[in-house]
Parts: structure tokens; C-alpha cells; sequence
């Protein structure tokens, strides 16, 4: 096996920073976690623990050389086994639309690309000191975009992962604009900023789909700068959808103190000055492509837009309309599932329980149309302020354990403490660094049982039932 060696940015940026990976294999290749019985990768001796190190002569570096290469009907694999140290080349063949079989430790396996800029707005620098170091990982990598809709910045791409990204399609790619004059871009992203509007031009260029977004920061991005960033999209069709999401910080900094939270008419003139390149989208384009976040239309005190603004909602996970999908879904919840409504209001009413809902403070009026749903008199929103992060932080997805504890009733007999899943990691831990289990013994020492729930109306419903059980 050959010593690993990292490449570097091209010359561009070379002497700013290397590719940094945040994490450093122990050796080359694909950790193989799983293999399914019987399947082609089962009919050579592939079993987990072993390593896939080259596929068709290519180093295996990540899972778009792995569905490039193994595209076809066969195919060779070099596999090492840590069992013996013995590396060995072997040939894989599967029937027509049959799957390989096998399942890998993650999505890049050579480190994962890491961030060249110095946003001002990066939430990874407005984090407790006190976060596990895993949390400020400044992921960047082109590769993610594609893979799993990571945005990226482009900014640390060489021209050889640029000419890659072509030569293979890799469409659609979520890509960080944030603004388009020269100037803005190096005041907001830093010194390699030029080089992220070079990158992007190569790929609409070449006919990759681009979805963007823009943090829009309030005296930095916005006004006359958000109108030409709006200008350039509009002129550039290959960007089918744009984020704009307002800038969220912390209080664990001092370049920020307000933002459109705090601002109803800003975050209105938002809502009004995109206004006219939605409408001409839908006219020219045949759908929206200006999407709002949902906080703007939170901040402005107004209704969310229906449904066919989002056009198939591309960019669901950046927070865009996700608050019109749980809206509707309660009302369809409403009219498709009137009887499991009933039934659990019922239970509800029989066990003498009531049930919180645990929110963020953004999410309490959505998640209030559920309770409506419900009756409203068994089952109430608990929307718990971030205190942990501070700042305008009030998303679901990032309470914390310690806020949950301190807001919530010492006493919680009778009650139904339903916790949104979205608040764990994949180990099912906080933030703040505490685990599921812990917050579970936690709420029951205080009377309470708990549910866990994916924050969707039917979720929410069948968590519910499965708890009255």
C-alpha cells in the first residue's frame, strides 16, 4: 500500500491554503460496512471490514468514481483485506438493474474537502467554545454537493475537479452565491472569492444545473446588491432554483446583533422586492426559481406562499417551504384522515394525558395547526427558546438539551412530551452534547413519558398513537 498524499489547489490558490481534509483515512479506499447475502459482491468474498481500494485500475476516492465505474454489467475491483494484509484484484459481474450489493463508510473516502474562505457569516465560527471540535468542521467539497446537496462555495476547485464535474455531468450542484459584484463577494467570502463566479460561469457554461442560494445579511447582500445577484440569476437559466435565506447568527460573536428577525418591514421589503422576478420567472421560465426562506415570511408576519410557488420544493432542506408542506399536510391530514384524528384525541382525552409538542420558537405557529387538527384542547405546541445559541437562533433542528430541560415543567405528570428527532445526530446526541437516552430519563424522572418524531404532521400523528398504546 502507497503513503497517501493529499492534492492541492490549483495555482490560483495554492499559496492560500491546501485541500485540508477533516479527516485522515487510516488507509486507501472504501470501508465496506455491510454486503447483502447473495448478492455479487457476496459471490466474490466481499465482507465487511474490507477494502476497496481501486475500481477498473482507479483509485476509489469517493462514490461518484464508484457509480461511474461500476455503471455497467462487470467490472474489477482491487480489494484489500485487513484479515491477512493481502490486497487482491478480483472481477464482479451482476445481472442487468441488479445492485452490487455492497455499502460503504460514508460518501468521500480520501478526506473530505474543507473550506478556503473566511465568511463573515459562517456559523461555524459563531459556536460555543465549548462544542465538540466535530461541529466545526468546515466541509467544502464539490463532491458532497452532487453526492448528498451539500452547498459549496467552488472556491477551492481545480481546474482538473472542474473539467471532472463536466466531463461527468455531475447535475444538479448547490452551489453558495451569496452576491455577484466583485467587491461584496471578497468583503463577504474572502480573498478566493473570484475564483467561486469563475468556477460557476465553467459549469452553467457546460449545461450543469446549478441550484443556489444567498445568506442575505442586511446592509452587506441586500438592496441594490440583491437586485444585481437577482439580475444575474435571471439572466442565467441554468440556475433553476435560488435560496435566499436570512442570516442567522449567534450569540457567541460580535460582528452581528440583529438581523430580519427583528425587523418586519425589512423583512418585508424582502418579500416585495423579489416579488416582480418571481412573477417574470413563472412567465418566462414557467416556474418560480426566487424562493424566499420560510423565516422571511415568519419575520414579516405574513401567510406562507401556496404550494405551486415551490416548484417540486428542490430546496426543501435549505428551509424553503417546508412550512407550506406541513401546513398542507395537516389540512389533507384533515380531510384524508379524520378518523385517526378523532381516535387519538380520543385516546388522548381517556388517558388523561396531555401532549407538548417540542418546537423551535420559528416552527410554533406551523406545528399550532396540527394541535388545531387535533382538537387543540389535548395537544398544545412547547416551542423552546435557544438559549444555548442565542442570538436569532429559533430553528427545530437546533434545540438543545439544556434549554429543553431548563423550559420545560419540572412536573410532567399526565404528560406527553413528544421530541422532534431532528434536535439528534445520527448517534442520537444534541448539540449541547447530550444523548437521547439521557433527555429520555431526564423527562420521565419528572413524570412524563416521551415519544420521539420525525416534526411531519403524519408522523406526528402515528408517534402519538404509538405512544397512547
Amino acid at each position: 500500500m502507497t503513503e497517501r498524499t493529499h492534492p492541492t489547489v490549483a495555482s490560483y490558490a495554492s499559496s492560500v491554503a491546501p485541500y485540508a481534509p477533516s479527516r485522515h483515512p487510516d488507509s486507501d479506499g472504501a470501508l465496506v460496512v455491510s454486503v447483502l447475502p447473495e448478492s455479487p459482491a457476496d459471490d466474490i468474498g466481499i465482507v465487511p471490514g474490507m477494502r476497496v481500494t481501486h475500481v477498473n485500475g482507479k483509485p476509489l476516492t469517493d462514490m461518484i468514481v464508484w457509480l461511474w465505474e461500476m455503471d455497467g454489467e462487470s467490472a474489477e475491483l482491487t480489494v484489500y483485506d485487513p484479515r491477512d494484509g493481502v490486497t487482491e484484484t478480483a472481477a464482479i459481474e451482476r445481472f442487468a438493474g441488479e445492485d452490487w450489493g455492497v455499502d460503504f463508510d460514508g460518501a468521500v473516502f480520501d478526506g473530505m474537502r474543507t473550506c478556503v474562505n473566511a465568511c463573515l457569516f459562517c456559523f461555524m465560527n459563531m459556536l460555543p467554545k465549548e462544542s465538540r471540535s466535530s461541529l466545526s468542521i468546515r466541509d467544502d467539497d464539490y463532491r458532497l454537493s452532487f453526492l448528498q446537496g451539500n452547498f459549496v462555495t467552488l472556491t477551492n476547485m481545480s481546474d482538473r475537479e472542474v473539467s471532472d464535474v463536466i466531463e461527468k455531468m455531475l447535475s444538479p450542484m448547490n452551489v453558495s452565491l451569496h452576491a455577484v459584484s466583485p467587491e461584496v463577494r471578497r468583503r463577504l467570502i474572502g480573498r478566493n472569492a473570484a475564483r467561486g463566479m469563475e468556477v460557476l460561469e465553467r459549469l452553467l457554461e457546460a449545461g450543469i444545473e446549478v441550484h443556489a442560494q444567498i445568506v442575505l445579511c442586511p446592509g452587506l447582500n441586500d438592496g441594490d446588491e440583491l437586485r444585481a445577484t437577482l439580475d444575474y440569476v435571471e439572466a442565467h437559466p441554468g440556475i433553476t432554483s435560488l435560496a435566499i435565506v436570512p442570516l442567522g447568527f449567534t450569540k457567541h460573536q460580535s460582528r452581528f446583533t440583529s438581523s430580519y428577525s427583528d425587523d418586519v418591514e425589512a423583512s418585508r421589503a424582502v418579500v416585495d422586492l423579489i416579488a416582480p422576478y418571481q412573477e417574470r420567472a413563472r412567465r418566462t421560465r414557467g416556474h418560480t426559481v426566487f424562493q424566499l426562506g420560510d423565516e422571511f415570511y415568519v419575520d414579516a408576519d405574513m401567510e406562507v406562499p401556496p404550494a405551486e410557488t415551490y416548484d417540486g420544493f428542490p430546496q426543501f432542506y435549505d428551509g424553503i417551504g417546508m412550512l407550506r408542506s406541513f401546513i398542507d399536510d395537516v389540512e389533507r391530514l384533515r380531510t384524508e384522515c379524520a378518523d385517526d384524528l378523532e381516535e387519538v384525541h380520543a385516546a388522548l382525552l381517556d388517558d388523561r394525558t396531555d401532549a407538548l409538542l417540542v418546537c423551535g420558537r420559528a416552527a410554533r405557529g406551523a406545528f399550532q395547526t396540527f394541535c388545531e387538527a387535533l382538537g387543540g384542547d389535548v395537544v398544545s405546541p412547547s416551542p423552546i427558546d435557544n438559549r444555548y445559541f442565542g442570538g436569532n437562533v429559533n430553528v427545530t433542528g437546533l434545540t438543545c438539551a439544556c434549554d429543553l430541560f431548563a423550559q420545560l415543567s419540572p412536573d410532567l405528570s399526565a404528560k406527553l412530551v413528544v421530541l422532534p428527532d431532528v434536535m439528534f445526530n445520527y448517534d442520537g446526541v444534541t448539540l449541547d452534547g447530550v444523548h437521547r437516552d439521557e433527555i429520555v430519563r431526564e423527562l420521565e424522572s419528572r413524570g412524563g413519558s416521551v415519544a420521539i418524531s420525525t416534526p411531519d404532521p403524519r408522523q406526528l400523528l402515528d408517534a402519538l398513537r404509538r405512544a397512547l398504546r
